[in-house]
């Protein structure tokens, strides 16, 4: 008979933040599958749970995912976590249950927190669409092409960064995005919670002395139901429309330059005696 794969969520920071389900789950199963084995076992410690515990992370999984399938088929059941939130998510867990598919095996999810869903509920940017990304793209050419991705979509768009990187995120952020609104969640569910609001040039300022696991909410591009109709309108037509939006002077030039596909020296020309 073959075992079963458990997804477990444990914690983003509050230990006690896990299910009942999930912590019966933890003491059932023959083996752990932890993404870092020192970290799980503050876990298991606080709950008293003691289970043999096997190392899967981004950079073993796959040689690892052969030995859990092997232990899976003779009968054992595996529960894997991640360090925090749910394993899969911008977290190892892909990789094991696309081959645990293959072989019949059974997954079940076990679910619990999870640091986008929850910051995305606090954030008081639009829920009803969203787009998660995770972490960008570390080479240049592949991450200016998803920011200009994020630029265009008209949904809210929600990434993960790590605390020496978020700086150099929201430069990059601000370069194709200007002045959207964002928000930046930091340290969930631990003593530091915080929740940051505004647009990205104030985010960086707010993150110039901080540390902490951060998730970034932003706020989803306007939706122009026909770029072609803006076009049609004047000049004076056109920055009114933004101006109602309630974008300030330089933004709305540089929107309008956006869709005109024309020079923003051109624009501000046109307004130079605008306050």
């Amino acid at each position: 008979m073959l075992g079963k794969l458990y997804i477990v969520a444990t914690p983003i920071g509050n230990l006690e933040d896990i299910t009942y389900r999930a912590i019966n789950i933890l003491k059932s199963v023959d083996i752990i599958a932890a993404e870092d084995t020192r970290h799980t076992l503050k876990l298991l410690n606080y709950y008293n749970i003691s289970k043999p515990l096997i190392s899967y992370h981004r950079h073993n999984e796959e040689v690892k995912k052969d030995l859990l399938i092997e232990k899976l088929k003779k009968g054992e059941n595996i529960a894997l976590v991640s360090d925090a939130g749910t394993p899969g998510i911008s977290d190892p867990g892909e990789v094991i249950v696309k081959e645990a598919i293959k072989e019949n095996i059974q997954i079940i999810p076990i679910p619990g927190a999870c640091a986008m869903i929850n910051a995305l509920i606090c954030s008081g940017v639009d829920t009803k669409e969203f787009v998660f990304i995770g972490f960008l793209p570390q080479n240049k050419k592949t991450r200016k092409i998803k920011l200009e991705e994020i630029d265009k979509s008209t949904k809210t768009i929600i990434l993960y960064e790590a605390p020496h990187k978020i700086n150099d995120t929201l430069e990059d952020l601000k370069v194709i995005l200007h002045d959207r609104k964002i928000v930046i969640a930091r340290e969930l569910t631990k003593i530091h919670e915080e929740f940051f609001r505004g647009n990205i040039e104030q985010a960086i300022e707010y993150c110039k002395n901080i540390k902490g696991e951060m998730v970034i909410i932003i706020e989803g591009a306007e939706k122009v139901e026909n770029q072609n109709e803006l076009n049609k309108l004047s000049l004076d037509e056109h920055y009114e429309y933004y101006e109602k939006l309630g974008y300030e002077k330089k933004e709305i030039i540089k929107k309008i330059s956006k869709d005109r596909k024309v020079n923003k020296n051109e624009i501000y020309m046109q307004f130079t005696n605008r306050k």
